[in-house]
């Protein structure tokens, strides 16, 4: 008999990517699937397609926790202390509605935390947070290449450039919390 409290949390902070290799060092976190959500065309988008900024996905992880090691809410936390939620469809050299700030709650329950969060970091921000917060409607499995992108390929520039300083923050800030 398990003793876990699994929970899903669905979050887009720019690329998929370094989302993804963050929350992979995560204690509770037992896995974490990119992919696409929030788009407003029918049927499963491609990489390509979402590129394009003409379907309305973002790129987001879905991730798989336990409740019981780690919270929602230290869920939230460490995301929107990870990317930066006050650029606009906006996360460093990555730009269009795809890398947009949002938080896909599953729940009324993920809503009301998804919400104390942000008002709860934001006076650490000199600008307006714009993180979109709104409901899971379909999230799409991005292609396979997409997965533990950073795991696989950590010698490619964007990795070296872009994830492994993004990894070495979160290690600062959130020790407590990695595995």
């Amino acid at each position: 008999m398990s003793n876990k409290n699994i929970q899903i949390a669905t979050i887009g902070g720019g690329c998929f990517w370094c989302t993804e290799a963050v929350f992979q060092e995560i204690k509770g976190v037992e896995g974490v699937v990119s992919g696409y959500s929030g788009g407003n065309v029918p049927g499963h988008p491609t990489y390509r397609e979402i590129c394009s900024g003409l379907t309305g996905h973002a790129e987001v992880v879905q991730i798989t926790f336990d409740a019981n090691v780690i919270s929602y809410k230290d869920i939230l936390i460490v995301f929107m202390t990870t990317h930066d939620p006050t650029t606009l469809n906006r996360q460093g050299a990555d730009r269009g509605t795809q890398y947009r700030s949002v938080i896909f709650y599953h729940d009324e329950t993920q809503k009301e935390i998804a919400e104390i969060v942000v008002k709860e970091v934001a006076p650490y921000y000199e600008n307006t947070i714009v993180t979109e917060i709104a409901p899971l409607d379909v999230f799409y499995e991005a292609e396979k290449e997409h997965q533990n992108y950073y795991r696989n390929n950590k010698t490619q520039g964007y990795c070296s450039f872009v994830i492994t300083p993004k990894l070495a923050k979160l290690r600062k800030l959130h020790a407590d919390k990695l595995k």
